[in-house]
């Protein structure tokens, strides 16, 4: 029997960092080792999310350009547009600007483009229609970096852009009036893989020591930053990490209506809510607006003040969630269908479909990624348009969007980031883009181990797994991309009892035990191994709680598992 996927446990920390460390405990001070905290400061900036870099906006290219020219369109009274996109992250972002110009007396509106009429980033029409309408400034947020034709159109009929993303530049920076992004050339600021939101935040920043500094609020927009930033996947380390621990801390005592009432619909308590609560249950929700129908009503939700508006809104994202999760596995099916039709083991696997909805085809590309660990691509064919786009997903031994980068010529438009990227391409030259992309995929991938890599941070006995313990790993938050929770290996251990569980019987639940103490524990997505379990096995884990009844207990929250003895 082989296992199809490769386990990394890592060496023990050293002597000198176990020394240094010794104010947590032995369990702690590996996990900090594994993230490369060795040292009583570094342990003590990580554990209290400090910042340890000036984190004054003006640092970014193009900010004072911006803040002076927002500042002139307040004092004028000039209209104003907020240029979001249609995830979390863009709605986030564009609910944060909006809300803080208004406060600052600006004449504000935002402007969300609908995903199917429009499609992602900058459009002309756009541009056309807020300028027809009397806007004077676009400030885009999330989205601009690769629109250099649009920036020139909004420049020929007179409109001021002002772009603010996070997303890889390509060749040449768009023409605008100020383009902040860290990830250009020449900007200093040091940290680069803000989410576009907090890139927002920092414009709010730079005007809070600008204009009216006692009218904004700073910590008030945190838990925007927090949303955002987690449900875009940015990595929650440096000033991500500052951010969004200072934005779970403002939705627990946070009074805006919408969170509350989507919370409630979610079935989280905002008292305890953590970065995975948003990244399982809220960022979903919020996204599931802009994929079936328009991210307006997310916006709306999120600057409601009303309680009934905001109920209302809260349960028909509830609603669309629900039928965006039974899309989603409908579409995933026919696509990894057509995908292994045409090879049976592709280096890429490669999906287009006239009635695939493109507002979910990005979820089904990750499902099928998570899978198979291919770098998947999954589209919808508009036969009137005469387009096709696409959205894919990829794993680390392929930057999907670097390998677009080398297809070009033969598309429309096309951006993202190394594990997450869209393009859009003209109906006759998708064939071709498929045989270069797949010939691309081929050469990059060839020879590698395509296993999944799950990455613990110590073997210990199912004895060492206490409340204390788990007290302690509350630390490590907020967890996610980038600072996952802490991972543990037990091995050898015996299977008390074991049940598939949900629907289709995807989930296991099972009972173990080391002779010392026993477990209940939940395994996502290996209900296969119901009935076939031996007495003995691996497990690969977090520790958490679960509350049921009142009552609360420890259980193991399984990522792996296999037969002991079979090597990792």
């Amino acid at each position: 029997m082989t296992h199809s996927k490769r386990w990394i446990v890592p060496p023990p920390l050293t002597p000198q960092a176990d020394l240094a460390l010794a104010a947590h405990p032995p369990v702690l001070r590996q996990v900090l080792y594994n993230r490369g905290i060795g040292t009583r400061e570094t342990a003590e900036d990580f554990l209290r999310a400090n910042l340890t870099f000036d984190d004054d906006p003006f640092q970014m290219k193009d900010m004072r350009k911006a803040v002076e020219r927002i500042q002139y369109a307040l004092e004028a009274g000039e209209q104003i547009a907020v240029y979001g996109d249609y995830d979390v992250d863009g709605v986030t972002a564009t609910a944060l600007l909006v809300t803080a110009l208004r406060a600052l007396g600006g004449n504000v509106r935002e402007y969300i483009p609908n995903r199917f009429d429009e499609g992602y980033g900058l459009n002309i029409e756009a541009f056309d229609l807020l300028r027809a309408e009397g806007v004077s400034l676009v400030i885009s947020v999330d989205c601009g970096i690769r629109s250099p034709a649009e920036a020139l159109h909004a420049k020929t009929i007179g409109l001021d852009l002002i772009i603010s993303d996070h997303h890889e530049p390509a060749g040449e920076i768009p023409q605008a009036l100020a383009v902040i992004n860290p990830k250009q050339e020449g900007d200093e600021y040091p940290e680069k893989y803000l989410a576009g939101v907090g890139i927002a935040y920092k414009i709010v920043q730079a005007l809070h020591r600008s204009v009216k500094p006692a009218v904004l609020d700073l910590p008030s927009y945190l838990d925007l930053v927090a949303l955002g930033t987690v449900a875009d996947l940015a990595p929650l380390t440096g000033e991500n990490r500052h951010l969004v621990r200072g934005g779970l801390r403002q939705m627990r005592y946070s009074a805006r209506q919408g969170l509350l009432s989507l919370a409630a619909v979610s079935d989280i308590s905002l008292q305890k809510v953590t970065a995975i609560n948003i990244g399982f249950a809220l960022g979903p929700r919020l996204n599931a607006s802009g994929r079936l129908e328009s991210a307006l009503d997310s916006y709306r939700l999120l600057t409601a003040t009303d309680l009934f508006e905001a109920g209302t809104l809260a349960q028909k994202l509830n609603v669309q969630n629900g039928q965006r999760q039974q899309m989603t596995r409908k579409i995933q099916a026919e696509a990894e269908t057509l995908a292994l039709a045409e090879e049976p083991e592709p280096k890429i696997l490669f999906a287009v479909k006239e009635d695939f909805n493109a507002g979910v085809v990005g979820l089904a590309a990750a499902r099928l990624t998570d899978a198979y660990y291919r770098p998947s691509v999954v589209g919808h064919s508009d036969p009137e348009k005469g387009e096709t786009r696409c959205s894919c997903r990829s794993i680390p031994e392929f930057h999907i969007t670097q390998a677009l980068d080398q297809c070009a010529d033969l598309l429309v438009r096309h951006g993202g980031h190394a594990a997450a990227a869209g393009f859009t391409v003209e109906n006759d030259k998708l064939d071709a883009l498929k045989a270069r992309l797949k010939e691309i995929a081929a050469r990059e991938l060839d020879g590698k181990d395509l296993r999944h890599s799950l990455l613990a941070d110590a073997e210990a006995p199912l004895s060492d797994m206490t409340a204390d313990l788990l007290k302690s790993l509350d630390l490590l938050e907020p967890t996610g991309y980038g600072n996952p929770g802490a991972v543990f290996v037990s091995r050898n251990v015996r299977v008390v009892n074991h049940r598939a569980v949900g629907a289709d019987s995807k989930h296991l639940k099972l009972t173990v035990g080391d002779g010392k103490v026993t477990f209940d524990a939940i395994a996502f997505r290996l209900g296969d191994w119901a009935g076939k379990l031996p007495e003995r096995i691996d497990l690969m884990y977090t520790l958490e709680t679960n509350e049921y009844n009142g009552r609360t207990t420890l259980q193991l929250n399984v990522k792996d598992l296999k037969p002991s003895g079979l090597p990792d």
